[in-house]
């Protein structure tokens, strides 16, 4: 058996016991300073901001200059459009409009809807890849149809559309290899409507969205009925069996064990491990759900068109700030005021989204048709994988965990575009990611069966 050379010895991870999550010491120094820049103040500007209008219910006043929904998606237009002029041509701002017909539940008549999007584009033309991150600008009260009572929203979801604002504003003075959208969307609490208008857009014209981010609900850090706060733990839910899943995929599935290693779950992983790399104090949780009981986000309209998708979500919910009219009880205060909001624990989230996306869109595309032998029965594991189109990798990590871990626990440096391991395939799970020389890594791609 060949012998593996270790050349980026600071990369390599002795095998951990248990469900450790892998350290990585170092991080690349572009990132570190962008994380860094990300600001609560501004995060708390923009919440601000977007509270002062009163309501942005998706149906409400589009004609004032100072409130509704039509005011709101104006100024988040402008912000995105400032943020523009700072990237060298390379983002570009636009509203992506759209008929939404009456239901004759929660749209009473067709309606005008605008997502907002910001689009920095990659500097590699070979390279296809694009990364989404949301917030839906919207909110709403009590009812959901009450398009013209106070509805502030702070929370819910001006938290994660500030999110995606503040990663515009910092990451669009950056050059990425990967495209990266960075989206306000509308419609969200009416029916996802939004989300389903681009997702659809992205499937009919082809995008190749390797990873998409949703953000809701991310600013409050105190549990309603347990009493719990927590401004160190964030949610990341991610479907299992992706809902797109072919029969041949599910056969694979099946064969191999990979129900807890769909590309939802990989990215999920990813976001954990480079999110704890770059933010201190924070705790990335795995939650393996596409989503809460009862309740459902913008990730879901692209998940059910086969694209990689994940909802980020704090870790305990106060149902007192969400979906209520601003009111007083029994001396309880009702509302999503921004009061109610942690502004430092937002930072952390949007450092983490930062972290996840510069380090995609700065290493190269992930390793193409990665497969593990099988055409014999041995205790070792032969993997084989090609190089990805576009700028090419420095080198590659092969990945290993037991089957009963949820992360991953060791990587392995290599070079070439194959390596054969004294650890049996029947007992661990493998795969394989694309690494540049600053050690910024790919997705994780598993490897499929073949003879």
């Amino acid at each position: 058996m060949k012998k593996i050379s270790l050349f980026f010895a600071i990369f390599f991870c002795s095998f951990l016991q248990g469900s450790a999550q892998t350290v990585i010491i170092k991080r690349d120094t572009v990132i570190e300073k962008m994380v860094a820049e990300v600001s609560p103040e501004r995060i708390k500007v923009i919440i601000e901001k977007l509270t002062g209008f009163k309501t942005r219910q998706t149906l409400s006043d589009t004609v004032s200059k100072v409130s509704g929904i039509g005011a709101a998606r104006s100024w988040i237009k402008s912000q995105y459009e400032q943020f523009a002029a700072t990237s060298n041509g390379r983002m570009t701002v636009a509203y992506d409009s759209f008929i939404q017909p009456a239901d004759k539940q929660r749209v009473s008549k067709p309606t005008v809807m605008k997502n907002v999007l910001a689009v920095l584009k990659g500097t590699d033309p070979k390279d296809k890849r694009i990364y989404i991150v949301s917030g839906h600008y919207d909110s709403r009260a009590s009812d959901v149809n009450d398009n013209t009572s106070m509805a502030p929203g702070a929370v819910d979801d001006a938290s994660g559309t500030a999110v995606s604002m503040e990663l515009a504003r910092v990451m669009a003075r950056h050059p990425f290899l990967a495209t990266i959208i960075f989206v306000a969307m509308v419609g969200e609490e009416q029916g996802l409507f939004g989300a389903e208008n681009l997702a659809k857009r992205a499937l009919n014209e082809g995008w190749q969205i390797d990873g998409m981010i949703t953000n809701d609900i991310v600013g409050n850090t105190y549990g309603q009925e347990t009493g719990l706060k927590d401004n160190r733990s964030v949610r990341v839910f991610s479907e299992g069996v992706p809902a797109h899943e072919t029969a041949s995929q599910a056969s694979n599935r099946s064969s191999t064990g990979g129900e807890n290693d769909s590309p939802a779950r990989e990215f999920a992983r990813y976001m954990k491990e480079v999110g704890e790399r770059y933010v201190d104090q924070l705790d990335v949780r795995l939650i393996y759900r596409r989503d809460r009981y009862l309740r459902g986000g913008d990730h879901l309209p692209f998940a059910e068109r086969g694209f990689t998708a994940v909802r980020v979500t704090e870790m305990n919910e106060d149902f007192r700030h969400q979906h209520q009219n601003v009111r007083a009880e029994n001396g309880v205060r009702y509302g999503d005021l921004p009061e109610f909001t942690d502004y430092d624990y937002i930072q952390k989230v949007a450092r983490m989204n930062l972290a996840t996306l510069a380090g995609l869109a700065t290493a190269p595309a992930a390793p193409q048709h990665v497969k593990i032998l099988t055409a014999e029965l041995t205790n070792r594991t032969n993997l084989t994988w090609d190089a990805p189109e576009g700028i090419k990798p420095t080198a590659y990590y092969v990945l290993i965990r037991e089957t009963t871990s949820p992360v991953w626990e060791r990587k392995i440096a290599v070079k070439e575009t194959h390596l054969v391991l004294d650890y049996s395939k029947d007992n661990y799970f493998f795969a394989v990611q694309s690494i540049d020389g600053n050690g910024n890594e790919s997705l994780a791609i598993i490897p499929t069966p073949a003879r």
